[in-house]
């Protein structure tokens, strides 16, 4: 029988055993002595989704640092207009967003200004997914919109938009 002491080097000996034995089957040769096709194969897939789902989250990571960026710089643009009204009811986008030659959604933005005097609008777009999720935020100005006139302007997203985007009037101010 063996001592308690000895039974630690033989359980380091089998897990090697076992180790071994599986790298052993993981790398079967061929007939030509060089690595199974299988294996190679197998280890080449498991490197390339490692690096694709790496990829993937680093642009996760961007995109959200892009909205978050393009968020705040929209509340920043709204914080100017501090004696500004409400005008959200004033404004329309065509509603479907379309890819300009960079790839960047854009759409066009109506402001209607139902007042004795030209105004001008800050517009916040939001471009969603066809899901609902946010992917971009601009702030586009439309000035000078003639008294109980309309006047158009364009919105365009911040970066490359793909797929069906929706872009809708988040928020706007006359003043």
């Amino acid at each position: 029988m063996q001592s308690n002491g000895a039974r630690g080097p033989v359980r380091l000996i089998l897990a090697a055993a076992a180790v071994v034995s599986l790298a052993a089957s993981l790398t079967a040769c061929s007939d030509d002595s060089s690595p199974s096709g299988a294996a190679s194969q197998a280890a080449s897939a498991a490197s390339r989704a490692a690096s694709a789902a790496s990829r993937a989250a680093s642009a996760a990571t961007q995109a959200g640092d892009s909205l978050a960026s393009a968020t705040a710089e929209a509340g920043r643009k709204f914080d100017e207009f501090k004696n500004g009204a409400d005008a959200k009811d004033e404004v329309k986008t065509d509603g479907s967003a379309n890819a300009d030659s960079d790839g960047r959604a854009t759409v066009k933005v109506t402001a209607s200004n139902p007042t004795s005097s030209a105004r001008s609008y800050v517009v916040q777009v939001d471009f969603r997914d066809t899901g609902g999720n946010l992917l971009d935020t601009t702030v586009v100005t439309v000035d000078d919109v003639a008294a109980n006139g309309s006047k158009d302007a364009t919105a365009r997203s911040n970066r490359a938009l793909t797929g069906d985007v929706d872009a809708t009037v988040a928020r706007a101010v006359r003043h």
